[in-house]
């Protein structure tokens, strides 16, 4: 491996993903979002935008049937055959943008989504794989909801993390998609009075119900 790769764990898990330098690298969120998600044994879990494939890497601790990675940019599904190939769970990682897969139905989906939306006319001033990851070129959230009912089995679950100051839009387009937000916990730094990240369990055609977890302070 050379100079440009790190190994580096998921914090509060033992989880140990290679990175690349240049890429984008799991974060706070990334591990928020592994000990946040529920997979039981023999489910089958889809990543949409995997990236180097740390989520699934997570989920294999709970030995799923089998999993799916979708990821667009290629040297991140590289990344994501090496930290999977040693997990002994089923797994497959597709390179293609999302909008363009049909995918077989699973119980479980997780994505760290792109936060940040694309104005029109704007000029994002990233390398390209980091654009893709922090902001909506690829995958607009709407388009991600559609994709997700479109994947999950009746009652299925949704995990994901996004910016607590899109809430209201958050939940009013996974509810036209019929994912229904079923537990919801807050993230927020110890320097800002409001919460910066929220993180989200929705159910495909669940109940209205919402269990709000107490929140979580973040001192990374």
């Amino acid at each position: 491996m050379d100079k440009n790769y790190t190994y580096d764990y998921i914090h509060d898990t033992d989880v140990y993903v290679y990175q690349r330098r240049d890429m984008f690298r799991i974060n706070t969120d990334t591990s928020l979002l592994a000990n946040f998600m529920k997979v039981n044994e023999g489910d089958k879990v889809l990543d949409i935008g995997t990236n180097n494939g740390a989520l699934l890497a997570a989920a294999a601790r709970f030995h799923p049937r089998y999993m799916y990675g979708i990821e667009i940019q290629q040297e991140a599904c590289e990344l994501a055959i090496l930290n999977l190939k040693g997990c002994d769970i089923p797994f497959e990682i597709i390179n293609e943008d999302v909008k363009k897969v049909m995918m077989p139905k699973v119980d479980v989906v997780v994505c760290n989504p792109p936060y940040f939306k694309v104005k029109e006319n704007s000029h994002v001033n990233e390398k390209e794989s980091l654009k893709i990851a922090r902001h909506e070129c690829f995958l607009p959230f709407d388009d991600l909801c559609q994709k997700v009912a479109e994947s999950l089995q009746e009652k299925g679950r949704f995990y994901f993390v996004h910016r607590a100051d899109r809430i209201a839009e958050l939940i009013c387009i996974l509810h036209k998609n019929r994912l229904f937000v079923k537990t919801i916990q807050f993230i927020y730094d110890k320097n800002k009075e409001e919460a910066i990240g929220v993180l989200i369990e929705t159910i495909k055609d669940g109940g209205m119900h919402t269990h709000v977890l107490p929140n979580i302070y973040n001192n990374r």
